[in-house]
């Protein structure tokens, strides 16, 4: 019976992990579920996989939580300590699925232990891919991907050499917005940019979809997991989210991963690995699809992905500068103080000012490092949207 964690077990990759685990529930001894304010969900999962612990981010909320575990043989948990206590708790597979850098230290602390981390948490490579995976040789730990472009590119390199390796191929679908005139995305709101077309996820995730920001922070996923170079890693608009990567070899080749929008393949595959078992999917019928259309995205449309490969080619800690600055600059427009089209502006802005002084961009990698520049991007972003709103 193996072990199992899941950090982020409310969120949608984590509660479709959970589907998969209740179908097998036999198969699996799950140590700890953690999530943050939806008390009642992560409770029910809880005692449901029958959890050694439950843990809520949140301090104030371990009240509550305690009270929906009564009863039960599942402990109570709160906090960024306890979130740490759980990731140390010996456990075989751990999904990784907190969304932004909070992910970072509870992946770093499942790799210290020996265990093999589904990694649906981007945000982790993107500001500190090389401590990520440096940790992980360190303690004979494995990596596993679960965002679905990436999760593409390793089955299609399965039994392949990376050298061999001309190009990868990621799509986007271009979000809420891909077909709106770009005149009408200045007064975009927030219900607007959080409804995809073919995705369920969170509303987060969904919004950086609309702008092309989840797909910047994969490229430097692509970058970090596969140590290919920033020139290699492409990017097309495919509307129908039906290839979901394609690697590119040198005798002129592609190969394409293709299946339904459904995150229960990524995540089935990193839960198997390496087998490959039945999944609750859709199959394709691809008569009946007829057609799969590409296009280049449109620079103007997605500004967010040359910030990506700018990223990329200043390398040390900018890329957790990146992600700060993107955090910070969603909260202020889910908080309505931004336009959706301030985001990338504001980002940029915040690049450009780390990039252009002395702001220990190229110290050395640590935990430590990284949360210190995380914290002082969001304060320049903070102060750059103070300055935009006035």
């Amino acid at each position: 019976m193996r072990k199992i964690s899941i950090f982020g077990a409310t969120g949608s990759i984590g509660q479709n992990t959970i589907d998969l685990i209740l179908r097998a529930p036999n198969d699996y001894d799950v140590v700890a579920l953690t999530g943050g304010a939806n008390i009642a969900q992560l409770a029910q999962d809880a005692i449901a996989l029958r959890a050694d612990i439950a843990v809520t981010a949140f301090e104030d909320r371990l009240p509550d939580l305690r009270a929906a575990l009564a009863g039960s043989d599942v402990a109570a948990a709160a906090g960024q300590a306890a979130l740490t206590e759980a990731a140390a708790r010996p456990a075989d597979w751990v999904m990784s699925a907190i969304v932004g850098a909070a992910g970072l230290a509870p992946g770093l602390e499942a790799l210290k232990q020996g265990a093999t981390l589904a990694l649906a948490n981007k945000e982790s490579l993107v500001c500190a891919g090389a401590l990520l995976l440096e940790t992980a040789k360190t303690h004979n730990a494995r990596l596993l991907p679960v965002d679905s472009e990436h999760s593409a590119v390793f089955q299609g390199l399965a039994g392949e050499d990376i050298t061999a390796v001309e190009r990868v191929i990621i799509t986007a679908s271009g979000g809420a917005f891909r077909d709106w005139p770009m005149a009408d995305l200045r007064a975009a709101t927030v219900a607007q940019a959080s409804s995809h077309p073919n995705w369920d996820m969170g509303q987060r995730i969904t919004i950086d979809s609309a702008s092309m920001f989840n797909k910047a922070l994969e490229v430097i996923e692509t970058r970090e997991f596969f140590d290919v170079a920033p020139e290699q890693i492409e990017v097309v608009v495919h509307p129908e989210s039906i290839v979901h990567a394609l690697v590119g070899f040198r005798d002129g080749a592609l190969m394409a991963h293709l299946g339904a929008p459904d995150m229960r393949h990524a995540i089935g595959y990193a839960l198997h690995w390496p087998d490959r078992r039945e999944l609750p999917v859709d199959r394709l019928d691809l008569a009946r699809l007829a057609q799969l259309t590409f296009r280049a995205p449109d620079p103007a449309r997605y500004p967010a992905l040359q910030l990506a490969y700018d990223v990329m080619a200043r390398r040390g800690l900018m890329g957790a500068v990146f992600n700060a600055a993107k955090e910070r600059a969603l909260d202020h427009f889910i908080a309505g103080r931004i336009g959706f089209l301030d985001m990338a502006d504001i980002v940029a802005r915040v690049l450009v000012q780390f990039d252009s002084g002395d702001r220990g961009l190229d110290e050395a990698m640590t935990l430590d490092t990284v949360r210190q520049i995380d914290h002082l991007a969001r304060i320049e972003a903070d102060n750059v949207i103070l300055d935009h709103v006035r």
